[in-house]
């Protein structure tokens, strides 16, 4: 009887050694935003390597040199804009969601000029977050209002389509390489594609009760999803439709959020319903976990981009910060 006791422990501290890996040796750099209490809300990567981010309710968007921790705020000419997400272009443009104001805006760093692309739809009322497809059209999701969108820079045109599902609460979205957009439905357990010439909309239902808030685009064009809503990590092959999922470390509660996929192919994301929030890595060989705790607390890390050199980009928003994560 004892012996079959021990069995039965050794076995179970086995499956959960298979699951947590050592954490990895990772060094979080923070900065303080210049305005307070701007909730710096989305992070974005432009092509001279600099952090941008959106400062919702400072209605500003800031740059952020991580070499010498120079600052540079940019002001909205839309007072109370609400900007959300943000993206830049192969220009250096930063493209970003005015999810208070209804619009699209295109800044350029270089002149300060800003451009308002507003919606031509009054039924469109909260861009959300935005994506650029490789032929440099801008994608984006609508929360509540419920379309997909599409602006086409060289015309200014701007067309939308509504999401099957109802109150489906479009929310995080990625292109992959073949500019197909992939976007994840929050108000469901839905994930969908977007026809890039006829914006027809097909959607893949994932596991019951799942609420895909964000999503990754891992290099083999398969997707990553952060399951806010149970506390899980998902993966989807729109090749095959194959569904997996883990639970992550953190448990039902964890609310992982913000999700991106380094160059060497590691799942990266946060937990923002754990105190001080967690930076977790997930290894899709191994299929094991490891997390390491933002210094600050984080106050919840809504969206995160990797960089080329293998960093990450994280906006902690409830504790009025930037950061970057060093991988060694």
């Amino acid at each position: 009887m004892k012996r079959n006791v021990l069995i039965a422990m050794f076995t179970c501290l086995a499956v959960v050694s298979s699951l947590m890996a050592l954490p990895p040796a990772v060094s979080i750099k923070e900065w303080d935003v210049p305005t307070p209490k701007s909730r710096p809300h989305d992070p974005a990567l432009a092509p001279d390597g600099s952090l941008w981010y959106t400062g919702q309710m400072a209605n500003k968007l800031g740059r952020l040199d991580p070499k010498t921790g120079e600052f540079k705020e940019y002001p909205l000419k839309t007072a109370d804009s609400g900007p959300h997400g943000l993206v830049a272009d192969r220009d250096g443009n930063i493209w970003f969601t005015a999810i208070f104001k209804g619009y699209v805006g295109k800044l350029n760093p270089k002149t300060g000029e800003i451009v308002e692309y507003h919606m031509t739809d009054p039924r469109v009322r909260d861009p959300h977050t935005p994506a650029i497809d490789p032929q440099g059209n801008v994608w984006f999701t609508t929360e509540q209002s419920n379309f997909i969108g599409r602006i086409d820079p060289q015309s200014g045109e701007i067309k939308v389509k509504e999401v099957p599902t109802p109150h489906a609460v479009p929310y995080g979205i990625v292109i992959n390489s073949k500019g197909v957009p992939y976007f994840c439905e929050f108000g469901s357990n839905k994930l969908a594609s977007v026809d890039p010439r006829t914006l027809e909309i097909t959607e893949y239902t994932m596991p019951e009760g799942a609420r895909p808030r964000r999503l990754a685009l891992a290099a083999d064009g398969t997707i990553y999803y952060s399951d806010y809503a149970r506390g899980f990590l998902g993966h989807f092959d729109p090749a095959t439709k194959k569904q997996e999922e883990w639970p992550s470390p953190g448990g039902p509660a964890s609310k992982p959020y913000g999700i991106a996929v380094a160059p060497n192919g590691m799942v990266w994301y946060s937990e923002s319903g754990i105190s001080p929030n967690t930076l977790v890595q997930f290894d899709p060989k191994s299929r094991k976990f490891s997390s390491t705790t933002i210094p600050s607390g984080g106050g919840v890390v809504r969206n995160m981009v990797a960089t080329p050199d293998g960093r990450l980009y994280l906006a902690c928003s409830g504790v009025n910060k930037v950061a970057v994560a060093e991988i060694h």
